[in-house]
């Protein structure tokens, strides 16, 4: 019990000794901020105003409308949309319709039995002979004049608006 009034005594007579009322440092260090002179402040920089862009294309279409309705109205006035009308989309497809017109090349012609044909080559080399009326390339296109150095296709391309539109292509003669 005399241990534990000791260790009291002793924490009493520490905290006392600890509260110490001296405080010059502290008014020291408040003296001597006083006595700094003031810095002086940077100026605010300097606020460039934008560049006034005046807009004068009003009359122009406008690249974020959806303007198919026009589009549409524009191919109806130069008469190559067909309504109502389109590729027979329930026939079934020839071999020459599984490559673009564009790949496909003619290679030469020849008379048998009073039909004229034409030769085709497709991308993989193989030749094909097409008579008039039978169909070749990716958009239902139907050979319509088969002549010497050419063969004349004609396609169904889609508007995009639900309707097909009529495009004349020709395949050339591939010179050796």
């Amino acid at each position: 019990m005399k241990y534990h009034k000791n260790i009291l005594l002793f924490t009493f007579s520490f905290t006392l000794v600890s509260c110490n009322k001296d405080m010059t440092d502290l008014d020291r260090y408040f003296e001597d901020a006083k006595n700094v002179p003031p810095q002086q402040i940077e100026p605010l920089p300097e606020i460039n105003s934008p560049e006034v862009f005046i807009y004068d294309a009003l009359d122009l279409r406008d690249p974020f409308s959806n303007d198919l309705q026009l589009l549409s109205e524009k191919l109806e006035e130069l008469g190559s949309v067909v309504e109502g009308e389109g590729p027979d989309l329930n026939r079934k497809k020839e071999i020459l319709e599984n490559y673009p017109l564009d790949s496909l090349y003619m290679v030469g012609t020849y008379i048998q039995e009073d039909s004229y044909w034409g030769l085709i080559e497709d991308p993989e080399g193989v030749i094909h002979r097409v008579s008039l009326d039978e169909y070749l390339g990716q958009n239902y296109g139907r050979v319509t004049v088969i002549n010497d150095d050419q063969i004349d296709v004609s396609e169904w391309v889609s508007d995009g608006l639900g309707g097909w539109t009529v495009r004349n292509s020709s395949i050339a003669l591939r010179e050796q």
